[in-house]
């Protein structure tokens, strides 16, 4: 049911009258029927309306607590609907009467007529949906000046990149095709998909406002570090030109898409996975270019402190992004780059003294456990510097460095032929075609002694085999540096180890959430979108983090699966009195997805059951 405002002007005055109004099936479709007048219920908020309609449907349905506890009004509107039914159906016809709410308990039904009808998918559903409301994400959007329908339709779109993404195209027909409007109590089925474009404008502007309050909730919430930073950085590509986009750019992609315009996108989490902040900039912005302005978003969004740290990559371990870093009285954890580590490895020349670190299960999967890791400390330029050597790193090292000698050796065969045959004569030519071959492969082009001898015109390549030795012990390894002193190499590893927990984040946005490929074209609906998958990982992170707190190391890819056969759906059950019942509820939870709601403290109930009478020959059209 829902209430229907109407309006009629005589005599130049306005009356407003307000209906109560009833879907029903007919043979030539669904049709609306009104039930009763209500009167002018224009001194009500209109947000009202249909919270009053629920309780009037409820106390017509039967539902005796909802009716005893209802107020004046309802009980007066339910009395004239009785009255008006009384009207209808005479008393020399009992099998067309509405059973009373007293008689309801017992029916009589036409067992071989009953139906099941409209199940839909609802155990993901009310997952997101409990945790929307446990993270206070709708008096969030509230704040922030969405009105109901916005906050609504933004919650709405928010569980769908959860469960099942969608483009803002297919959004409806999913809505539609799950239980969603059951639990969240909106009506989906006139939503067209410009209306969530729409939505989406309105999201926009509010970003930063949003992002902050929720990471505000999530702190009290949960607890969190507020201590340690880790930032990295990811690259989302385009499907289409986006020429509307000046954002949208061909970089580096780490999508393996150098064929396609992209956007970067940074993101800041604390060290249990949570997002803090994040930005979008155009898909050629350099790494090392948006440690500044992320910084900058970062203040805005949550409190920094001196002395808290922020752990970056490698692509970002520049002096001027360090010393912005420190400009804020913060420290820094880095990852040399690879020409530095080289230049740093004269600091751990005697490769004794190395620290093994215990290996531990992965906290995602504790049948999967880590690789072997050796650290050692020292100081240097007044910064600790840490070596550290993975065995599980040490194959990859190799077999890359293995496969740029081999296109080294085979360049330079090229050349020494080229130079043999006189094809190549002038010497300048010649080294700088050396020259080039040492910038293309600079990782072990420092392994060969490359030089041309005029006299006997001949390119030289002798091996060095001291470094190559050299290399091969240090196969595996990496130097991470801090301004810190009061870390052991332990502890610096296990720290900037923690910025697995940003590449994660990304992993899960771009896979699940499914923020890959985009297909807007316009700026700021781009940037929306990427802040609707940050709004569905919230959810997913808090979700996840409430099992892992209790030693429960399941995913929510798996959580969605199993919770998807728990459903809604209508029983439909035609009594021998001439009318049908048809009750909208939950189906009974499983044993898994009881123990799930019962570690994630939500209840097991969905929706409390909603009764609904018709008379037979509409419910048979049905």
């Amino acid at each position: 049911m829902y209430i229907r405002h109407t309006s009629k002007t005589v005599r130049g005055k306005t009356y407003v009258n307000h209906l109560l109004v009833e879907s029903v099936a007919t043979p030539k479709g669904p049709r609306q029927r009104v039930v009763c007048s209500l009167g002018d219920l224009s001194p009500r908020p209109a947000g009202e309306w249909l919270k009053l309609a629920y309780k009037i449907e409820t106390a017509l349905c039967g539902q005796g607590e909802l009716f005893e506890g209802a107020d004046g009004e309802v009980h007066a509107i339910v009395a004239k609907v009785r009255q008006r039914q009384a009207r209808q159906w005479p008393a020399t016809r009992p099998a067309a009467r509405a059973p009373a709410a007293s008689d309801e308990e017992l029916v009589s039904v036409h067992t071989e007529r009953v139906t099941l009808e409209r199940a839909r998918e609802a155990g993901p559903a009310h997952v997101g949906w409990q945790f929307c409301r446990r993270l206070g994400l709708e008096e969030i959007l509230a704040a922030a000046g969405l009105d109901e329908k916005s906050r609504r339709l933004s919650v709405a779109m928010v569980l769908n990149r959860l469960i099942a993404p969608r483009s803002e195209h297919a959004m409806p027909d999913w809505m539609r095709r799950t239980a969603l409007a059951d639990i969240v109590e909106f009506d989906f089925e006139r939503l067209e998909n410009h209306t969530l474009y729409r939505n989406l404008d309105k999201l926009y502007p509010n970003r930063a406002r949003i992002e902050s309050a929720l990471t505000q909730r999530e702190r009290d919430l949960f607890g969190l570090d507020t201590t340690v930073y880790l930032y990295d950085l990811t690259s989302t590509y385009f499907e289409g030109q986006a020429e509307s986009n000046p954002k949208a750019q061909r970089g580096y992609s780490r999508d393996s898409r150098p064929d396609a315009k992209q956007v970067v996108v940074g993101l800041v989490v604390n060290r249990d996975g949570f997002p803090l902040a994040h930005e979008v900039w155009a898909g050629n912005t350099q790494d090392r270019l948006t440690v500044g302005a992320m910084l900058d978003a970062l203040a805005k969004r949550v409190d920094l402190k001196p002395g808290q740290t922020v752990v970056v990559d490698r692509g970002m371990a520049y002096d001027e992004n360090l010393a912005q870093i420190a400009a804020r009285r913060m420290h820094w954890l880095v990852a040399a780059r690879q020409a530095e580590r080289d230049a740093l490895l004269a600091e751990f020349e005697d490769l004794d003294g190395f620290e093994e670190i215990a290996r531990q299960p992965s906290p995602t999967n504790p049948s999967q456990v880590k690789s072997r890791v050796r650290v050692k400390a020292g100081r240097a330029g007044g910064q600790t510097l840490a070596l550290c050597l993975s065995d599980g790193r040490e194959g990859k090292d190799r077999a890359i460095r293995d496969k740029h000698e081999k296109r080294l050796l085979a360049d330079v065969t090229r050349l020494q032929t080229s130079v043999a045959n006189g094809r190549l004569k002038d010497p300048a030519k010649i080294h700088e075609r050396l020259g080039r071959l040492k910038e293309r492969y600079p990782r072990v082009a420092r392994y060969h002694r490359l030089a041309y001898d005029e006299q006997q015109r001949r390119v030289i390549c002798d091996p060095d085999e001291a470094k190559r030795k050299t290399a091969q012990a240090l196969d595996g390894s990496y130097v991470l540096k801090t301004d810190r002193d009061d870390l052991t190499a332990e502890e610096l590893w296990r720290l900037y180890m923690l910025l697995t927990r940003a590449e994660n984040a990304f992993r899960c946005m771009k896979s699940p959430l499914a923020e890959r490929p985009i297909f807007h074209h316009l700026e700021h609906r781009v940037d929306t979108h990427i802040f609707l998958c940050v709004l569905a990982y919230h959810l997913l992170v808090a979700i996840e983090k409430t099992l892992l707190d209790q030693g429960v190391h399941t995913s929510w890819a798996t959580m969605r699966e199993t919770l998807k056969t728990h459903q809604i759906a209508t029983l439909v059950l035609p009594t021998d009195q001439g009318m049908t019942l048809k009750i909208r509820r939950p189906t009974t939870p499983e044993a898994e997805h009881l123990d799930l709601y019962r570690r994630l403290a939500i209840p097991s109930e969905i929706i409390r059951p909603r009764k609904t009478w018709v008379l037979q020959g509409a419910a048979d059209s049905d």
